[in-house]
């Protein structure tokens, strides 16, 4: 009897496991987009203009004297900033295809 119950559970948890396991892999086989469909564009105006707002928002914050709201506005224009600087570098630094 002991030695049914043992069986029962590793077959149950390798089932289990198995199910899982080919869900996840099926998963990612149906979901994942071919790379050339993933093409990322990014508006650098924008970007730069979302980031002067932000800035703005943040110095009105510390006049106001909300020093975290402040501190994080100014964390969000930085990251703009930084994304807009990727992405102009992106573009001035990406090479045609050799055939072109």
């Amino acid at each position: 009897m002991r030695a049914t119950t043992t069986a029962r559970r590793v077959l149950t948890s390798l089932l289990a496991t198995t199910l899982l396991a080919g869900g996840v892999l099926l998963g990612q086989t149906v979901t994942a987009e071919p790379a050339a469909a993933a093409k990322i564009t990014c508006n650098i105006g924008q970007l730069k203009a979302d980031a002067r707002k932000e800035r703005d928002r943040a110095a009105q914050l510390k006049r106001l004297g909300a020093t975290t709201e402040a501190r994080k506005a100014l964390a969000k224009a930085e990251a703009l900033e930084k994304r807009a600087r990727q992405c102009a570098d992106a573009e001035n630094n990406s090479r045609p295809p050799l055939w072109k």
